[in-house]
């Protein structure tokens, strides 16, 4: 029986992270994942791929003739960006000394997993520690059957044979509107059902009415507050019966209605870690479970769920555990990017928190369509807009839409990080901007804020 200092299973961005930062301490390391490709979900079936999707999508929407643009075609552009993504993490293990071990693991006691191989032989390795980071899969309702071709979920849309005309979204979450976005792209009839009254509603109601007339613009059908009685899949196609008495019938069904964590049938319960109905492994904030050398990161704990975060989480979940550093990810920092048509980034707080807080704030835009990079690119679509304290100026949030978002959104990020004066409106006034560029939105929509402040002043005087 081979023993390590610690075994981390999954090798998802939250596995890599906690592996890496294992194997610099100069422990004996391993990473298990039942895939024989490494970098889990996200790498596979996830961010990536889908990723790669939108991309070839936007290029298409921005008038590029693509050869041969179908969906097969593109789906086969995206292997090599999968390819060199698993290539560049393998090498990661291989210069860091840490051995990948391929199987479904199990735990046997409290140091002690079986791992079943593809082949079906069973081994058995002991740790003195593990972190798991197992992440998670699409949630199935059990009254939907998901053995039938014509009804997919997130994991099967990379593997449908043929080119849809048109399509069903069941859900209009974050994946659910990202795949909107990149059918249309392709031409593909869109039906997005969302079973709320508007979409993604976490974040600022000007940028989800800005999302819901761009996705309609863009053709895509948009039915809020409906809610499925029954799914009758056939050969040739799906019809969803709603509860409202429609009927939608498309080519497929994509289920995009949440995601369960990977942690069924790994012995979790026998140790008395349970977790709850959706998979997710309870933990406390420094990503501890119950068991004082077992830890747990990524999606597999359930919120935030994101590829960057998991990351970060897999480095603080061991360094926690080798040297009790005692350190978090603080999740209220994180940006959102949400990669719609046009996409969507934001950090901070929205109008909707700041007016239930009762904060004094004020708001500055910038219009892409005024900004001479937009111009030349033809991206004009989307706006910044920062919120900010009335009286003392500071950053409160800051929403982006349109081309690029997610990067611009880093560079408001860089200065609320900032402490006191440090995080102020005054700072983009002040700042020289290279011209042309997007992130001179940030001037703009600064001067237009702090015109804002001084006209109110002006009519207070």
């Amino acid at each position: 029986m081979k023993k390590f200092d610690i075994i981390i299973i999954g090798s998802g961005p939250g596995g890599e992270g906690a592996a890496m930062a294992c194997a610099k301490a100069g422990k004996k390391v391993a990473v298990c994942d039942e895939f024989s490709l490494v970098g889990g979900a996200n790498t596979h079936k996830g961010t990536i791929p889908s990723k790669a999707l939108r991309h070839a999508s936007q290029i298409l929407m921005d008038g590029c003739k693509l050869h041969n643009a179908d969906y097969q075609t593109l789906l086969r552009q995206t292997e090599s960006v999968i390819l060199s993504q698993v290539e560049l993490r393998e090498s990661f293990y291989k210069r860091n000394q840490v051995e990948l071990i391929i199987g479904r693991a199990k735990f046997l006691d409290q140091h002690k997993v079986e791992i079943t191989e593809p082949n079906g032989l069973k081994k058995v390795y002991e740790a003195d520690a593990f972190i798991i980071a197992v992440g998670s899969r699409p949630y199935h309702p059990a009254d939907i059957d998901f053995t039938h071709p014509r009804i997919i979920d997130s994991d099967k849309l990379l593997k449908i044979k043929d080119n849809p005309r048109t399509i069903t979204i069941y859900g209009a979450g974050v994946i659910g509107c990202e795949y909107a976005s990149i059918f249309r792209g392709l031409s593909i009839k869109v039906n997005l059902i969302n079973t709320r009254h508007q979409l993604l509603s976490f974040l600022d109601d000007e940028i989800i009415d800005a999302l819901a007339y761009h996705l309609r613009e863009n053709g895509v059908l948009i039915r809020h507050n409906e809610e499925y009685e029954k799914v009758v899949p056939d050969d040739d196609g799906v019809t969803i019966y709603l509860k409202s008495n429609k009927q939608i019938r498309s080519d497929y069904l994509l289920w995009a209605q949440g995601r369960t964590g990977n942690s069924q049938n790994m012995g979790f319960e026998e140790l008395g870690i349970i977790p709850n109905e959706r998979g997710s492994i309870p933990v406390d904030q420094f990503y501890q479970t119950k068991l004082p050398h077992i830890y747990a990161v990524g999606d597999a704990i359930g919120y935030p769920s994101l590829a960057s975060a998991a990351y970060d989480q897999g480095r603080f979940a061991a360094r926690n555990l080798l040297f009790g550093e005692k350190t978090t990810l603080k999740v209220k920092d994180i940006p959102t990017g949400i990669y719609t048509i046009p996409e969507i980034s934001s950090v901070g707080l929205n109008e909707r928190e700041l007016t239930e807080q009762k904060i004094p704030y004020e708001v500055g835009h910038s219009f892409f369509k005024h900004l001479a990079r937009a111009q030349i690119t033809g991206h004009r679509v989307g706006m910044l807009k920062i919120l900010f304290h009335r009286d003392t100026l500071e950053i409160l949030g800051i929403h982006c839409f349109g081309y690029g978002a997610s990067e611009i959104i880093h560079i408001g990020q860089a200065i609320m990080s900032q402490k006191g004066e440090g995080n102020s409106l005054l700072y983009f006034i002040h700042t020289t901007f290279n011209y042309p560029t997007m992130a001179e939105a940030y001037r703009v929509a600064a001067l237009n804020g702090l015109n804002r402040v001084e006209l109110t002043k002006k009519g207070m005087k």
